[in-house]
């Protein structure tokens, strides 16, 4: 009989690197809100979301494998039980259609206010080339994204050490006020929240891909990779905003400004990268929302009416602007994915489902 040959560590890792990262990774936003503004402590926030993405992320992806999980769903209810994992099982369908929504349209702000296009042409561009993706199925998704994931990280590492050698940065410099306002006082509990909402975004697509893994060898180095990977582009955002921290405390998108300093080409070419980065969490957002409801490899039919159907809705949804999305969406489920985090660790610990 043939051996059905698995997904690689490598691609792992870029897949879980490429659902995380996306509009505030790349434009720094989240950098600073949750790092930046805690002065030299937000390294020790960014050491520990590391540690924090490497262990959940092979937590969920080795569960996924043993429950052989085409959603979120089985790892849910498993893990939080069937009251609880229902609650968190809406929490994390919902965020799924409003992360979507809210890709789609930041990518219509960057066409404004970058290209001088109109937004909801990008709107549009972002809808149709995300529901392209999903529709090839999990195997689609992780190819897609796999070969993303190493551009985008360049082009990321690439402004920072630029920013780093132009301007060496200051980690010890006094914080600017405007960047200590929000909700989030404790640089601690800052980067648990941090963790918390990208694992909710994330587990959607980490399930099925613990089942999609090779073997136990490459879920364990995809998580490590993955989580490494995360923790040293947060690092070098962190250094790269720390040299004009005073400047780019009140703007919307930092690393922008950031790349403008260098060059106005490069002001593009990271404008472009920002682009594919938002793609690879849209997708990841709307093949986890669809998995939830179908199996679009094998139900190809229902699946294609349910991608197109999502796909139009997030379009509608979208047209409430990226900020506001951002705003009200991303810290409420922040709190329902500390929820997640603990009942991930107490599953952990229970006695092995079966094969």
């Amino acid at each position: 009989m043939e051996i059905k040959k698995g997904v690689s560590a490598f691609k792992v890792a870029a897949t879980y690197i490429g659902t995380i990262v996306g509009a505030g990774f790349a434009t720094g936003q989240e950098v600073l809100q949750f790092f930046s503004k805690f002065g030299v402590m937000g390294i020790a926030g960014i050491f520990i979301t590391t540690i924090l993405f490497i262990i959940f992320g092979y937590i969920i992806m080795d569960l996924g494998g043993r429950l052989n999980a085409r959603s979120h769903i089985e790892i849910v209810k498993y893990s939080c039980g069937k009251f609880l994992g229902s609650a968190i099982d809406f929490i994390i369908t919902f965020f799924l259609f409003g992360a979507l929504s809210a890709m789609i349209a930041g990518t219509g702000a960057l066409f404004a206010q970058q290209f001088n296009l109109s937004a909801f042409m990008g709107n549009i561009l972002m809808a149709v080339i995300t529901a392209i993706t999903v529709l090839s199925g999990i195997r689609g998704v992780i190819n897609s994204i796999s070969v993303v994931v190493p551009f985008l990280l360049a082009a990321v590492l690439g402004v920072s050490i630029f920013a780093v050698i132009a301007s060496p940065p200051n980690i010890f410099a006094a914080v600017p006020q405007t960047a200590q306002s929000g909700l989030i006082k404790n640089w601690l509990f800052a980067a648990v929240l941090y963790v918390s909402y990208n694992t909710v975004i994330s587990v959607a697509v980490l399930a099925p891909l613990g089942r999609e893994a090779k073997n136990k060898k490459a879920i364990r180095n995809g998580a490590i990779l993955g989580g490494a990977g995360l923790g040293i582009g947060s690092l070098m955002i962190y250094l790269a905003l720390s040299t004009n921290l005073a400047e780019i405390s009140v703007l919307e998108v930092p690393m922008i400004y950031i790349a403008g300093q260098i060059a106005y080409a490069l002001q593009l070419a990271y404008a472009v990268v920002l682009i594919a980065e938002v793609y690879t969490t849209a997708v990841g957002s709307l093949y986890g929302f669809i998995a939830r409801f179908t199996d679009i490899s094998r139900n190809k039919a229902k699946g294609r009416i349910i991608v197109l159907g999502a796909s139009a809705a997030a379009l509608i949804a979208s047209q409430f602007g990226f900020s506001n999305l951002v705003k009200y969406l991303y810290p409420i489920v922040g709190y329902g994915g500390i929820v997640l985090l603990v009942c991930l660790v107490l599953a952990k610990f229970r006695k092995k489902p079966a094969k």
